[in-house]
């Protein structure tokens, strides 16, 4: 137990604005967090998906798609599944991708949008699938192509 605490206090925020690499290694639910080889853990820009529980966090969209459709959407998105960590987490083997961090996302993530070589812009993919919702408080002229 101790050992995940240090882990999880050496997390640190990606500054805004800030680009970054981020190799997945794990997911908790369709908006995130991530967890990135490299450190960060990231939760996915402009977007809202169900909570692991199946609900929907006041003031947040709501999507029709379940909560694990929409992890496990995330996670083909990004690479594919390899297992099941012992807190829940689906992991995770994917490809590189490029971040760009819009900041600190409460606790120890970092609010970014990712590209990655599997399945382009993953907010985007995520909305068009139907497994998450545009949140236009967060989504700002963000574009997909």
């Amino acid at each position: 137990m101790l050992s995940t605490f240090l882990f999880l206090a050496t997390v640190s925020i990606v500054p805004s604005g800030q680009t970054f690499a981020c190799t997945p290694t794990r997911v908790w639910d369709g908006d995130g967090p991530i967890w990135c080889g490299e450190g960060p853990h990231i939760r996915l820009s402009g977007i809202a998906a169900r909570e692991m529980d199946g609900s929907c966090s006041k003031n947040h969209p709501c999507p029709e798609a379940s909560a694990v459709d929409a992890r496990d959407a995330l996670v083909r998105l990004i690479g594919k599944p390899i297992g099941k960590s012992s807190q829940g987490h689906i992991l995770v083997r994917g490809p590189k991708m490029t971040c760009r961090s819009e900041g600190g996302a409460g606790g120890n993530r970092t609010a970014a949008w990712c590209i990655s070589p599997v399945g382009g812009d993953i907010s985007c993919g995520m909305v068009k699938g139907g497994w998450a919702l545009r949140w236009g408080r967060y989504w700002k002229a963000h574009r997909c192509k």
